[in-house]
């Protein structure tokens, strides 16, 4: 790319930051939509038709809204209240009758003939959604139906019964649509023509979506809630995130002089363009999204440092700057697209295949990710050609690296994996531990083994910081200081919930007692209904297949890119490494596991991944030099002393940025970062000490397969000439 399209290019992505800050400016932060944890929204209760179902039907049901839900927001969370209540939350909502008529009434659906006969019901469909197709240019509004294997069976022999004739979807009693069958359909999959409109088809089916639930429910009640963590939260993040980057531009300055200069312009121009594609996506920004900004600020600040290392080189080898930079950028190259790359395959995957909060992190980590690479590429080297142009020649500006002391980390490798097996195993035995005490592995949150919902009609209304000073504090003495008790008002009334771990009936009578002391409230006002996780059985699952799709994708990616099945062995087992030290410390600690778990698993699963591709990128680079191939030893040990200062420094960059939110956050905010920063530490400690001393191991015990077959071969070889002879 010539200097004038660099330049071009530079001044466009620089025009197009600018106008985004200023249009932030204009209408404001709000314009980023924001989580219920951070600017409440809209609670809808529906209750059961049928007065005791079963624990199966009423699963089922969650898991249903569940996914309506989510077409309205990522972000909602579905939980049962009680026996025959379900509970939805969607975020960044403020008009409840507005969220009513997005979701429709859940109710019953069915498919019936002319005589009335019921053939199939609304829990035999597994999806329908509108579509358009383009036939001779005459577009036409279709809905695609899909049935479950059971429900396909009973629509072939529907359609095959009907043919001619037509099919009544009825929803609670009205007939929505009455499609005529044209044959008999044994696939599972059909189409509703001779809509007239998208809306249309979009509309019903919706409605066949909601009414294909195993329960009918009807409306309870609808709030518009305030946010879990108040403006306290978003003020001390963005104090916390303003502290952070200004450290990290500091750093970047400090150490890498000019080019530092350069990236840290270049950061605070990605910090604008997050900010305009959050805003133009509409994504929800909660806890989990912050976590994978978190990580994509990171992973831009470890583009530049990997070119910027490699700047050093070229000039300590006596290189001019422009040649320096050239090649600093083309032999970084590689390295920075395999990690991004293999990240952005565990985002698409999370977000196809994961759900709640698992997709607004992977939405923000994947954005974060595109923008970084723009930075790092384009807008950084701008930067560095203007200075140069500007007659910024001298090394002195860019800095000299010397070349790296050889350190046998190949040597320490038995240390390194009997500390890091000990660490682990240490995990397993808390969680036996935890498993006697307190009756789980884990310490779980709200979020997944449930707990009590309280309900009080205070006398005024409090603000938020009020309620978490005053009265947070009786519920917390009541729960023995259960630190995963959440509190949020119901906007324009007295009205504030409270949930915390279940209570029992002595706790519900103490805490009424300390309520109506305290703030003279009539313990008729104050009422407690125990409800479920918020993550569902169902969304675990997912949580998980997600992670495994996700982490078979990076392998075979990394297999492909590298040639070699070793080095993507080696890279996942170094990302299993991190992901069970930082449960081993979750396990040990006792730290509550709640949603923001399923995204510091993840954040630190893109952390560790990208690390490791460095370091085996620069093994790749070692092998292909002369005699590389010969001396595997000293071919690992370069490798990882030579990107050792990169390791470091990326990660103390991320880890200043999580170490703000812990020290500036709130309590809530503090859970969620200190296992983050334990995820840093060991990546940094996998990467290092384990990654390329395991794929060393595997070579060589390759090498030893192979030698170990060619020797019983050989030894085979003169037994088959001697029977030659004797014939």
């Amino acid at each position: 790319m010539k200097r004038k399209s660099r330049a071009f290019l530079l001044l466009l992505i620089l025009l197009f930051a600018t106008a985004g800050f200023c249009f932030l400016g204009y209408r404001g932060a709000p314009t980023i939509r924001l989580g219920l944890d951070l600017n409440g929204g809209v609670s809808i209760t529906y209750q059961t038709d049928e007065p005791n179902p079963t624990a199966e039907q009423m699963s089922d049901t969650r898991y249903k809204l569940q996914l309506k839900a989510q077409s309205y927001s990522t972000e909602a969370q579905v939980y049962q209240e009680g026996a025959n209540r379900i509970n939805i939350d969607i975020p960044g909502a403020t008009d409840a009758n507005e969220i009513l008529k997005e979701l429709g009434e859940p109710g019953s659906l069915q498919f019936k003939d002319q005589s009335g006969n019921v053939l199939l019901t609304g829990d035999d469909v597994k999806t329908a959604s509108p579509a358009m197709t383009n036939q001779n240019n005459n577009k036409e509004y279709i809905i695609r139906l899909a049935f479950k294997e059971e429900g396909a069976k009973k629509f072939a022999q529907a359609t095959s019964d009907n043919v001619g004739k037509p099919l009544y979807i009825v929803y609670n009693g009205k007939t929505i649509s009455a499609p005529t069958v044209q044959e008999a359909i044994t696939g599972g999959e059909a189409s509703i023509t001779g809509m007239d409109s998208y809306e249309k088809a979009s509309t019903i089916a919706s409605t066949i979506r909601i009414g294909a639930l195993p329960l009918k429910l009807t409306e309870l009640r609808s709030n518009v809630i305030g946010a879990t963590l108040g403006q306290e939260a978003i003020t001390s993040s963005l104090k916390a995130a303003a502290i952070g980057l200004s450290l990290v531009m500091l750093f970047m300055l400090i150490f890498y002089l000019l080019p530092g200069l350069s990236a840290s312009f270049a950061l605070l121009m990605y910090v604008g363009l997050e900010m305009v594609l959050l805003q133009a996506f509409e994504v929800t920004l909660t806890l989990p999204g912050i976590a994978g900004i978190i990580l994509s600020i990171g992973m831009a600040v470890d583009a530049n440092v990997i070119i910027f290392t490699r700047i050093k080189e070229e000039l300590g080898q006596g290189n001019t700057v422009e040649k320096a930079i050239k090649a600093g950028y083309s032999k970084a190259l590689s390295a920075i697209l395999d990690g991004n790359i293999t990240t952005l395959i565990a985002a698409a995957v999370l977000y196809l295949r994961g759900s709640g909060t698992v997709k607004g992190f992977a939405t923000t980590l994947a954005i974060g990710i595109v923008v970084s690479l723009i930075t790092a590429l384009f807008v950084t080297r701008g930067f560095m050609w203007c200075f140069l142009t500007l007659g910024a020649s001298s090394p002195k500006l860019y800095g000299i690296k010397k070349p790296a002391k050889l350190i046998d980390f190949v040597g320490m490798r038995k240390v390194a994996y009997l500390i890091s097996a000990v660490l682990i195993l240490s995990g397993f035995v808390a969680m036996g531990m935890n498993k006697r005490s307190i009756g789980n592995l884990f310490n779980y949150d709200l979020d997944f083994k449930g707990g009590s919902s309280t309900n009080i009609t205070l006398n005024e209304d409090l603000p938020l910081d009020r309620i978490d000073k005053e009265l947070v504090p009786v519920f917390t003495a009541v729960t023995g200081g259960d630190s995963s008790t959440q509190a949020s008002k119901v906007a324009g009334t007295n009205e504030v919930i409270i949930k915390t771990r279940t209570l029992t009936t002595d706790e519900r009578t103490e805490l009424y007692k300390d309520i109506a002391e305290k703030f003279s409230v009539d313990e008729q006002k104050i009422t407690t209904e125990n409800i479920s996780g918020a993550v569902s059985l169902e969304m675990k699952r997912d949580a998980v297949w997600a992670l495994l799709i996700a982490i078979f994708f990076m392998l075979i990616y990394i297999w492909v890119r590298f040639k070699d099945l070793k080095f993507a062995s080696a890279s996942v087992a170094a990302l299993a490494h991190d992901v069970l030290v930082t449960i081993t410390f979750y396990a040990v600690f006792r730290w509550a596991v709640g949603s923001t778990f399923i995204a510091c698993v993840l954040t630190i699963v893109g952390y560790s991944i990208n690390a490791t591709i460095v370091i085996f990128d620069r093994i790749r680079e070692n092998l292909s030099e002369p005699g590389g191939r010969k001396n595997l030893r000293d071919s690992v040990n370069m490798a990882v002393s030579e990107t050792l200062t990169r390791s470091i420094n990326t990660s103390l960059t991320t880890f200043i940025t999580v170490l703000m939110l812990f020290l500036f956050g709130v309590s809530s905010i503090r859970d969620f970062t200190m296992p983050l920063m334990v995820g840093i530490v060991s990546g940094a400690w996998s990467s290092v000490m384990i990654a390329g001393p395991l794929w060393y191991d595997f070579v060589q015990l390759a090498e030893k397969r192979r030698e170990k077959a060619a020797a019983e071969q050989r030894a085979q070889q003169p037994k088959q000439k001697t029977k030659k002879k004797k014939g």
